[in-house]
């Protein structure tokens, strides 16, 4: 169940320098109050990633991230602040860009619901292990 989502564009812009538009849903689930999702909507389904909501919070200001996914500031062609969104996969890199103030609006949502530092009081540490124990 997700707690907070807010639909948006992002551009990105594929191998030959082409840009497209892409809608997509940012996602917050106090339930896993670590994460969010970016969820991309398309003709073939949905695709969802899922990374550090800290992430997102700490990239939209500064670069941040080491691995699969990273974020940080942009601006768009046009002078927009914008967030930029490198995802990284066996099947291919991505780079998006979202509107900042699209990004921050969301952030405010989630961390209105559950403050940074305050997520492991949301986490179910035995549902969580049962999880773990089952799979």
């Amino acid at each position: 169940m997700t707690d907070v989502a807010v639909d948006l564009t992002v551009e990105c812009v594929d191998e030959r320098g082409i840009r497209h538009e892409i809608d997509s849903v940012l996602g917050y689930s106090s339930a896993d109050p670590f994460a969010v999702t970016m969820t991309f909507v398309t003709s073939d389904g949905d695709l969802v990633w899922t990374f550090g909501r800290d992430l997102l919070m700490r990239g939209s200001h500064t670069p941040t991230g080491d691995g699969d996914v990273h974020v940080s500031p942009d601006v768009s062609f046009t002078g927009q602040p914008m967030v930029g969104i490198e995802l990284s996969s066996p099947d291919g890199h991505l780079v998006l860009l979202a509107r900042a103030v699209d990004v921050d609006a969301f952030l405010a949502r989630t961390t209105a619901l559950v403050a940074p530092g305050q997520e492991s009081a949301h986490c179910d540490v035995d549902q969580l292990l049962s999880q773990l124990l089952a799979s």
